[in-house]
């Protein structure tokens, strides 16, 4: 198969992904008891919403973002620089700060920093991992990305201790087809 080919079934995969998670929010989706966060949002111990929080998972606890949808880190990186960019945002989208990233319970406040990407904006890493979440994950407590190889490198679902979590992902989606 040809480089364009798996991209563009790449990016139509995405897209599918994208309308899927879109419908299934619209409708208010299921009733993952997995999901703590589906329900209400993380919140820091003097009570704000926090940016990351950790969730229990197929995989045991990772880290989540506000609407306890699943971070993830990618081998591909190097230091504070994001090695994912154009379709490979679009698939794995940063988590972006607009301010100071907040630490859930259990989360480690001193790991999370945020690193500049490439058109200015502010990523929130932990543990020097920029973070991510995954198109293909649809609710909260989904880990499809887990494991997959795409964009060049492995994704991972990112620990309290800031390493990858092992074990198979799972959820609604797949993380297949790159």
């Amino acid at each position: 198969m040809t480089r364009n080919g798996t991209l563009t079934r790449t990016l139509t995969a995405a897209a599918a992904a994208a309308i899927a998670a879109a419908a299934v929010a619209g409708c208010g989706g299921g009733g993952d008891t997995n999901a703590a966060t589906a329900d209400r949002p993380a919140r820091t111990a003097g009570g704000q919403a926090a940016t990351l929080a950790l969730a229990s998972t197929g995989l045991g606890p990772v880290l989540v973002n506000a609407q306890g949808r699943t971070l993830y880190l990618f081998k591909a990186d190097h230091g504070t620089t994001s090695a994912c960019s154009g379709a490979c945002a679009q698939a794995w989208p940063p988590l972006l700060a607009s301010g100071e990233p907040k630490a859930g319970t259990g989360v480690q406040t001193a790991a999370v920093t945020t690193i500049k990407r490439s058109a200015g904006q502010r990523q929130v890493s932990y543990h020097g991992h920029p973070l991510y979440t995954y198109v293909g994950d649809q609710k909260p407590g989904d880990t499809t990305g887990q494991g997959s190889n795409g964009f060049g490198a492995g994704w991972f679902a990112v620990t309290a201790s800031g390493a990858q979590a092992s074990g198979s992902g799972s959820g609604s989606g797949s993380a297949s087809g790159y």
